[in-house]
């Protein structure tokens, strides 16, 4: 599972778009129904039964030092994807990757953006057009060419004030107070991230509430001093001077300074002796879509503000007085403004590199609905290894981080809380012969174990009965540095993402959360994100559970919007659900391994495994095998912490 140490600009993602599954079928005119748990197939043969010796086996090797921690752009992690691929192909799982093949490359690219975007503003009939550069700024991430006209605008007041509720469709404008001029102004949200959504500012806010278009106040740079000056010519002469040593260093060589096994760093494409390091990104390297239409998101100095502002109850000039003074500012609206916003970009690729996701397919047998798909994922990197044999050991602070209500639960129950504040590195490695050190990030349960239950999934469905609708296996790439291959399906989908029913998806389900030092979770699987976008998907899950031999205890403390984890925006569900599709997140919490050298196979509980990848086999299995459609209702989280296994009433 990621960490949270992504980029904090998950505004795009958290803003889940609200989407309705088309139902051809005239019958779901009238009102669609809840898929139940799928019977046993008309021939009578049962659902097959998750493999748990095979299961041992395949994450013996998948987090064994052999394969180096499996992180992104290494041989380890290439070996772990070929190595899925040939059970696949073993099972006759279908490939539906590049070239008739089980992997999917993904493009991660850097890029430099020609901005050409303006704003013209009207107010009480006098217009101004300000171009990029001319008193805005646009960021190279503003997205594809648009243009958009708005009338009236909002100022939303300040992180201190007031923020008007009533902002869909328009244009807002915010501006800091109590902080210095500009320190949070507004940039496109892309990507996932921890915490991010949270309305952490007006302009936050004010995108969550479906504002057409935010401008933030960035106060104007003041001139550079004589001795700043000088300073900018002498690094600029230093990086000219770089650039001409390597290309001097690459004739003689006869090659490029690649990244070495002490080259760049973690995802970097810094290192010496790499032209890559002095490259000036506008848009650092992503693998998502750069050119889609997003929602206009600008800044604005002095000059700007004060013109559109100019008829406005309040002028600028007060704003100014009372932010400098920290003081709140308040939210008013601007009837007689009006905007017309001109976004165009052209974006120059100016570096590139690859990875995989593995990726089949068991095809269904209705011959319509199988062009329709259910998708199941997990994620197959980690962390690598420590070159220094640095690697943490257990902690506490690698359990999870609990509400005040959790923690008062843990408390009231006579336990200990294990991680009361901030996640720790934990104890340092002993000084011990460096050939004695563990150097390696085995990731057993990070995410070895839901590769491992994705991959019993995908041979249950290869050798045992056939669902109606087509089933889709993804093992993304890179979720640890970003989402990475989750957030480039979601942009590049393998399978187009209209006909995905849901996607299923595990992360870390071999352990109990926090070593049962908290409670008991031996019988427990946490399930996150199942009710927000489809109630139908949670009450299925519920009932499907109910239905199994040994049903397991649902917890949904993770779920709760509330829960410091943050677990929803955490891990590869979370692309897909950002693009409006219902998904069911299936984990058993952190541990004191977590993110660890000691995570390790031999501290993974099988048997307990098996039966969550059981319960996710037949989700999937009753969702594929009938023509009924999971109501897209968008509610939100219905469930947290304290809420029961039940099935939700609508």
């Amino acid at each position: 599972m990621s960490a949270e140490r992504r980029p904090a600009s998950s505004l795009f993602l958290a803003a889940i778009v609200a989407a309705c599954l088309a139902v051809g079928a005239a019958s779901w005119r009238l009102g669609a129904q809840t898929p139940s748990p799928a019977p046993a197939p008309a021939t009578g043969i049962k659902y097959a039964v998750i493999d748990e010796s095979a299961m041992k086996e395949w994450l013996t090797y998948l987090s064994s030092d052999e394969l180096q921690g499996r992180q992104i752009f290494t041989e380890g992690y290439g070996m772990a994807a070929q190595y899925v691929a040939e059970r696949l192909r073993q099972w006759g799982v279908k490939p539906i990757g590049d070239d008739h093949s089980y992997l999917q490359r993904i493009k991660m690219k850097g890029y430099k953006v020609t901005r050409n975007s303006s704003v013209t503003v009207e107010v009480n009939g006098q217009k101004r057009t300000f171009k990029q550069g001319d008193h805005v700024v646009f960021p190279g991430s503003s997205g594809g060419k648009q243009t958009l006209t708005l009338s009236g605008a909002q100022f939303a007041g300040s992180a201190a004030g007031a923020v008007t509720p009533d902002v869909k469709g328009k244009l807002v404008l915010w501006m800091n107070s109590a902080a210095p001029a500009g320190a949070a102004a507004a940039a496109p949200a892309r990507g996932g991230g921890r915490g991010g959504g949270r309305g952490a500012t007006p302009g936050a806010a004010a995108l969550q509430q479906g504002a057409a278009a935010v401008i933030a106040f960035q106060a104007a740079p003041a001139p550079p001093s004589a001795a700043e000056d000088a300073v900018a010519k002498a690094q600029a002469a230093l990086a000219q001077a770089n650039d001409a040593l390597t290309l001097a260093q690459q004739e003689l060589t006869g090659r490029f300074g690649g990244r070495g096994a002490a080259g760049a760093g973690r995802g970097g494409v810094g290192g010496r002796g790499n032209p890559l390091a002095n490259l000036q990104y506008d848009i650092a390297p992503t693998v998502q879509k750069v050119d889609g239409v997003v929602t206009p998101q600008f800044t604005g100095d002095e000059t700007f503000f004060d013109f559109l502002l100019s008829g406005a109850p309040t002028k600028f000039a007060d704003l100014k007085a009372k932010a400098d003074k920290g003081e709140p500012l308040p939210a008013f609206s601007l009837p007689g403004a009006t905007a017309t916003i001109t976004i165009d970009n052209a974006f120059e690729v100016i570096s590139e590199q690859f990875t995989e996701n593995v990726v089949g397919m068991i095809e269904g047998t209705d011959p319509a609905l199988k062009n329709t798909y259910v998708m199941f994922g997990a994620h197959l990197d980690h962390l690598g290894y420590s070159q220094t044999g640095g690697g943490n050991l257990p902690s506490p602070s690698g359990c999870r981080r609990r509400s005040p209500a959790a923690i008062e639960a843990v408390q009231k129950a006579g336990k200990t809380v294990q991680n009361a504040g901030a996640r720790g590195g934990g104890a340092a490695a002993a000084p011990v012969p460096f050939d004695q050190r563990d150097v390696i990030y085995n990731g057993a349960d990070d995410d070895g174990s839901g590769t491992t239950a994705e991959l019993a999934i995908a041979k249950a469905f290869a050798t045992g009965p056939k669902p109606k609708r087509s089933i889709v296996f993804v093992w993304h790439t890179g979720e640890e540095e970003g989402l990475y291959g989750s957030r480039y399906n979601a942009d590049f989908p393998i399978v187009p993402l209209d006909k995905v029913q849901a996607q299923l998806n595990t992360d870390m389900v071999g352990r109990d959360d926090c070593n049962d030092l908290e409670g008991d979770y031996s019988n427990s699987v946490f399930i996150v994100g199942a009710d927000r976008i489809s109630t139908d998907l949670h009450n299925l899950i519920v009932e499907q559970n109910t239905a199994l031999t040994r049903p397991l205890t649902l917890d949904y403390e993770l779920n709760d919007p509330n829960d410091p984890e943050s677990v929803y925006t955490r891990s590869d569900h979370y692309s897909y659900a950002a693009k409006g599709i219902p998904i069911a997140f299936f984990t058993t919490g952190l541990h004191p391994d977590y993110h660890r050298v000691t995570d390790t196979v031999e501290k993974i509980l099988f048997p307990k495994m098996a039966r969550i990848a059981q319960l996710m086999y037949e989700t999937g299995f009753s969702i594929a095998d009938t023509d009924r459609v999971l109501v897209r209702d968008n509610k939100g989280p219905q469930t947290g912490f304290g809420s029961k296994a039940e099935v939700i009433k609508k």
